[in-house]
This record gives structure tokens, sequence and C-alpha cells, in this order.
């Protein structure tokens, strides 16, 4: 039985490694059948590339060979086009060497020309010296034979004449000289006022005139009661806030502010305005509304300085010169709104300026702060002029010396040192000395014009005495029979000096003395 069993194992163990060698043996064929289809598949691979690569060479190549034509035939191009300008360069060569042997041979002819002319030129000298020789001997021989009958050398006679012709040129000198400062005195005037004339009629003026009195209207008498107050408390309280007097009488739907300030003024003004309004009106509102107001006419102030810098082409001004400029809205001198004559001038002064050559910006720079010494201050001197305390704002605020100097010089009272300086003064003249431009009080008025033709009368002669142009011309007509014309220039001398003497009056007063002689016969 055990026997049995190891023989069956061991004809299984034999099947077994039967089978495997038998799998082996078929393994190894099927491998060497696969490396030969390898090497089969390899050798096509390679005879593929080698034929494709062949492909690819002579691709290559044939590419290579048409760059290479290209290349050729651009080279050729070159060569050719250089070829063209060399051939140009050697015509226009040989131009200009076939020109410059014609302008040679050209030249040769003129030098033979010039040599010829320079031996004619040479023997007309040669004869001109011997006559000037012949002239020199025949002078000599007159002069000694004048010498002579004259008794006088040459000298002597020359020195005589000379002295003569000095006296005769200092006298023509003196008259022309004369002449000359004559016609440019009459010049100088006739372009003075013809600068002046021009400057006036090409400035638009305004009449203002301002005071210290406001009006606020309303719309019916019961709002004055609201305004009073109990027992007056609103009003006061709006008095000690603004510091403006409030005078609340019989006028109908009307109220009067009343204040030398107009700033003040017109801070009651729009103050009152908001708490009729708003309809609430007590102390403690009354203080708040007149706190934002003044914020409000502060700001404001701002918006007309910059208003007027922008308006007259003026740059770079301090912002503190801009409120002062603002200021000037609110502010009056002799009745006239310091604002609108300052841009006036300003105007003037530009005009001027460019008709004179100078710089106009800084002209109108100068115009427009002269008057900046006006606007006042908590911490100023009163007793400083206007002129000196502009002058001094303008130097602190980094003006330039010439705009100082014309601020400070246009009342005299520093030396001018530029031209600006009288231009500003003479236009702050014209703007302010016209008729109307400045308030006068109406009586005053009247009683200057009586006084002038009074002034006329006193004299003997005087038949009538007319005060024309707003006091500025006094016309005076005489009797003819009793003043002479000698004695009516005299009678207009004196006239002028007596009004010189007593009475008081802005710019010139003009007198004008007229004679006239009437010679009157009837026909019957």
């Amino acid at each position: 039985m055990d026997n049995l069993i190891i023989f069956i194992i061991g004809g299984v163990v034999l099947g077994l490694i039967i089978g495997f060698i038998i799998a082996k043996s078929i393994e190894k064929s099927n491998a060497s059948k696969l490396i030969k289809d390898a090497k089969r598949s390899a050798a096509s691979i390679l005879k593929e590339a080698n034929n494709e690569g062949e492909a690819i060479k002579k691709d290559k190549i044939l590419q290579a060979k048409e760059k290479f034509i290209e290349l050729k035939a651009e080279h050729e191009k070159v060569i050719l086009a250089r070829d063209k300008k060399m051939a140009e360069a050697e015509k226009r060569t040989r131009d200009k060497e076939s020109q410059i042997s014609s302008e040679l041979s050209k030249n040769k002819k003129l030098n033979g020309e010039l040599e010829s002319k320079i031996k004619d030129y040479n023997h007309m000298h040669e004869l001109l010296e011997k006559r000037q020789q012949e002239l020199d001997k025949l002078h000599k021989s007159q002069v000694e034979q004048l010498e002579v009958i004259s008794s006088l050398s040459a000298e002597d006679a020359k020195a005589q004449l000379v002295e003569s012709l000095k006296g005769e040129a200092k006298n023509d000198a003196m008259a022309y000289i004369q002449n000359a400062l004559e016609e440019a005195k009459l010049t100088a005037e006739q372009d003075a006022k013809k600068v002046i004339i021009n400057t006036i009629q090409r400035i638009g003026t305004e009449e203002a005139v301002d005071n210290c009195v406001s009006v606020f209207n309303i719309e019916s008498d019961d709002v004055k009661g609201r305004i009073i107050g109990r027992e007056g408390r609103n009003i006061r309280a709006l008095e000690a806030s603004t510091g403006v007097e409030i005078i609340v009488d019989d006028t109908p739907e009307a109220i009067i502010l009343s204040c030398f300030d107009s700033v003040r003024r017109e801070v009651a003004r729009l103050s009152l305005h908001k708490l009729v309004t708003d309809g609430r009106i007590h102390p403690a509102r009354i203080e708040e509304i007149v706190k934002k107001t003044t914020k409000q006419i502060d700001q404001e102030i701002i918006e007309v300085g910059k208003r007027t810098v922008i308006d007259l082409g003026i740059h770079n001004l301090n912002p503190e010169l801009i409120k002062m400029v603002g200021r000037m809205k609110y502010r009056s001198s002799y009745g006239q709104n310091l604002l609108q004559h300052s841009r006036e001038v300003a105007k003037l002064c530009g005009v001027m300026a460019a008709e004179l050559g100078l710089n106009p910006k800084l002209a109108k720079r100068a115009g427009l702060l002269h008057d900046i010494g006006k606007v006042p201050d908590a911490e100023i001197d009163m007793e400083t002029p206007h002129a000196i305390l502009g002058m001094q704002w303008a130097e602190k605020y980094g003006e330039k010396s010439e705009v100082c100097n014309a601020i400070g010089a246009h009342h005299d009272e520093v030396e001018m040192k530029s031209l600006l300086a009288p231009i500003v003064q003479v236009c702050d003249a014209i703007s302010g000395a016209r008729p109307g431009a400045r308030r006068q009080v109406l009586d005053s008025y009247i009683q200057r014009l009586k006084d002038l033709e009074d002034i006329a009368f006193g004299f003997q002669g005087v038949k009538k005495a007319y005060a024309i142009q707003a006091g500025r011309e006094l016309r005076v007509i005489v009797e003819s029979e009793k003043v002479d014309d000698q004695r009516a220039a005299e009678l207009s001398f004196n006239i002028s000096q007596k009004i010189q003497t007593d009475m008081t009056y802005p710019g010139q007063v003009k007198i004008t003395v007229i004679r006239e002689t009437r010679a009157v016969n009837i026909a019957k």
C-alpha cells in the first residue's frame, strides 16, 4: 500500500516535471518566434526611418538651394545698385571736372582781362598823381597871392573863419535847443492829456452813494410788536448782539437800522430777515441767528474778494489781502463805495499803464490795493495815515516794492520811487474827484457855487458871473466900456488868486473872462 502511494506520488511528480519541461520548451519556441518578429519589425522601422531621412534630406537640400538662389539674386541686385550709384557718382565727377575745367579757362580769361585793367588803372593813377601835383602847385601859388593881397597868413584866416563859424554854430544850436524844448513841452503836455482822456473814455464809471441808514421792510405792522418783544427785551438783545440801533417808529411797514458800520448793519438786516421769516423771535434765538449771520457775512466777504481779484485778472494775492478787498464792499469814503472806487482805480491804472507801455497787471494790483488802509481793524493805530498803513500791510503780505511804494505815495506821504506811484495817484483823483462820485451836502455845494460867483462880482467891471461844470469853471462877463483887454487878463488872474486865498474846494477852478464889444445901429 505504501509502495502504491509512493508510486502514485512518483508518477505525479514525474508528470509535473515532464509538463514543466514541455511548457518551457513551448515558451522558448514562442520567445524565439517573438524575437524573430521583433527583429523583422525593427528592420522594417529602420528601413522606413532611413527612407524618411533621405526624403527630409532631399527636401532640406532643395530648400537650401532655393534660399541660396534667392540670396544670390538679392546680392546681385545690391551689387547692381552699387554699380549704378558708382556709375552716377563717376558721371557727376566727370561733369564737375568738366565744369571746373571750363571755369578755370574762364578764370584765365578773366585774369588776363583783370591784368589789363590793372595796367590801365595804374596808368590812370599816375596821370592823376601828376595832375594832383600840378593842382597843389597852383593852389599854393594862389594861397601865396591871397596872403600877399589880404596881408594875412593862411593860419590866421583859418582861425578867424573858425571863430565866426563857432559863433554862428552856437546861435544856431541855442535856437535849435530852445525850439526843441518848447516842442517837447508842448508834445509832452499833449501826450499826457491824450493818455488821461483815452483812459477816462475807456472806463465806464458808476455812481455809488452810501449812507448810515438801512430800511428793513416788513409785511405788516404786527411784526413790529414781536420784534420789540415783551418790555423791549427782543429789540435790546438784537441791538446788543449786532451793535446797531433799531428804530421802530410810525413809518408804515418799515423798520430803520442805523449804524456807521455797514457790515454790522448788513448783519442786523439779514438777522432780522431770518427771524421774521422763521417766526421764532426771542433773545436766545436772536443771539444764535446773529452768530450764524456773522459767519455768513465773513464768508461772503472772502467770496467778494475772490470774485473781484478774478474779474481784474490779479493772481497770487495773499488770502488776508483778499479778505481786506472783500471788506471794502461794506466801507465808504466820502459817500463813495470803497470797493467800487478801488475797482475803478484798478481799471484806470491798467489802461493808463498800457497806454504808457508799462506793466498793466502790476498797475491794476497797485490800484486795487491803494486804499486797503481804510479798512478798519481792531489793532491799527488810528493816527497812522491810511496810505502808510496800506503800504505796511502790503509789505507784510509780500507785495512787490513798486506796489508798496505806489500805495504809500498816492497821497504824497512817502517819496515816489517808480512810475506806478504817479499813475495810482492820478487814477485815484480821476475816480474820486469827478462830479457825482462822492456825496456832498447839497447846501454846502450850492453855497460854494454862490461864493464863487460872489467873488467875481466883488471886482469892478463885472457884469455877469456863472459857476458851471459843478463849480470847476467860473465864467465872467465884463463890461467892454470899463474893462479893456489888458484889464481882462489882470481880472482873470486876480479872481483866481482871490479864490485860492478865500475858498476851499476839490480839484481846480478855471476862470474865463469874456469881453464882448457890440456895435448896434438901426436902419429906418
